[in-house]
């Protein structure tokens, strides 16, 4: 199943809940949740009190995707509020085992997000224990970048390293990912694509349909 996750870090936060609205009701399945600490990553986003205030926007999942130093500091709390995907960075993590049964153990689905540099080799050991590998496109911290190529390597090799092991994994991408390119993307072994000024400049309607109508190609062949 191809899906959307909106990422709400590039939407206008002064009509927040009806951008929400707005793309859940052109077909986003996800609203993807950028957590920021200023450690792991340059930049100071949002934390819990936001993400439980929109909880009551809609009732698409929450894909959280936490870009913060040491997170099983605070799995329980965002599993508390309404996460229903927690995903953590493999870099962030002294003991990454831990944390993914932390997750698990609070009934949440869990991810593991690998920065671009980052080797597949990381997941050696817990792949079969995740529900999503999120591979980052660009470096994290920042919106607007443009998709680092090499990255997309990264995705077919993951896929078929999944495949093999006969693992219903969930691919993620995000960094740089447009209705233009959401395409080869897909074709790559992606199937949760994350989009954030893709979707949440200009028209937020239309460019989210836009995402649907590739989508809607590739389930159609």
């Amino acid at each position: 199943m191809l899906i959307l996750s909106p990422s709400i870090l590039a939407a206008d936060f002064s009509r927040l809940g009806q951008q929400i609205r707005e793309t859940a009701d052109a077909g986003a399945q996800y609203i993807h949740l950028d957590v920021m600490d200023g450690m792991f990553v340059p930049q100071i986003s949002f934390g819990m009190p936001v993400i439980e205030t929109i909880r009551s926007c809609t009732d698409k999942v929450f894909d959280v995707h936490l870009m913060i130093q040491d997170p099983g500091r605070y799995i329980e709390a965002f599993a508390a509020i309404g996460a229903d995907i927690i995903t953590v960075h493999a870099e962030a993590c002294t003991h990454l085992d831990r944390v993914i049964q932390q997750i698990k153990a609070a009934g949440k689905k869990a991810g593991v997000a690998l920065n671009p540099a980052t080797p597949l080799s990381a997941l050696d050991y817990v792949l079969p224990e995740l529900d999503m590998v999120l591979i980052m496109t660009v470096n994290p911290g920042f919106g607007g970048q443009k998709l680092i190529p090499y990255c997309l390597d990264k995705v077919a090799r993951l896929r078929e390293i999944t495949d093999d092991m006969g693992l219903p994994m969930d691919i993620q991408v995000d960094g740089g990912i447009k209705a233009s390119n959401a395409a080869q993307v897909i074709r790559a072994g992606a199937n949760v694509l994350v989009g954030g000024s893709a979707v949440f400049s200009g028209d937020v309607a239309a460019n989210t349909r836009a995402f649907m109508d590739v989508f809607r190609e590739f389930e159609e062949k």
